[in-house]
């Protein structure tokens, strides 16, 4: 027996688990690689508040080892605001692709959550990943004569700036002393650094 449920066509969009007239946080869906341009155009809105937390790493390039800031979580952004009187300005807000909701409820963040993850990130917004090296990381090779290789760290020359490092060449095992900024850590994600 199949049993039919009926969908309330009249149900209110800016219901949800709280009070929709006062303000809460909400996490935004940006349009891809659009976080930091949705974030400018509502941070131009009265009574929004806009969490846009990014990182900052090195990241290997043909051209060799180049800092790179991205949003820590790519396609979404925080915004505190009123629901009930926001809701359509933020909706179609330049670089916003929809306010996150599940059926006709729009999810509130905690505030402590959100002021947790902004003690990390600094007061910029963006947490920077070091990626100091030490004995025994597994580096690739970003710069000089020996670039693409994966080599293993074996001593840390630190007045000099420069690193031993350990690698397989042409069948053989050699050591070489190269520049920090020759050779990248690696590591799966930046946050896993």
């Amino acid at each position: 027996m199949h049993t039919r449920i009926a969908m309330d066509r009249t149900a209110n969009p800016h219901r949800t688990q709280t009070d929709s007239s006062e303000p809460a946080w909400y996490c935004l869906r940006s349009h891809p690689k659009h976080e930091h341009i949705a974030a400018a155009h509502l941070r131009l809105l009265d009574g929004v508040t806009i969490f846009c937390p990014r990182i900052k790493f090195k990241r290997a390039t043909r051209t060799g080892l180049v800092s790179v800031t991205e949003a820590m979580f790519p396609g979404y952004l925080f915004a505190r605001f009123r629901l009930a009187e926001m809701h359509r300005q933020i909706r179609y807000a330049h670089g916003v692709s929809e306010i996150v909701r599940f059926a006709d409820r729009y999810p509130t963040i905690e505030e402590g959550a959100l002021m947790q993850l902004r003690g990390h990130s600094g007061a910029s917004d963006i947490k920077e990943v070091s990626y100091d090296l030490s004995e025994g990381d597994q580096v690739q090779i970003v710069g000089g004569a020996f670039v693409g290789l994966e080599a293993v760290v074996t001593q840390v020359l630190s007045p000099k700036e420069r690193v031993k490092i350990l690698m397989d060449f042409l069948g053989r095992k050699i050591e070489a002393e190269v520049e920090c900024s020759s050779v990248l850590r690696q590591v799966a994600h930046p946050l896993a650094a």
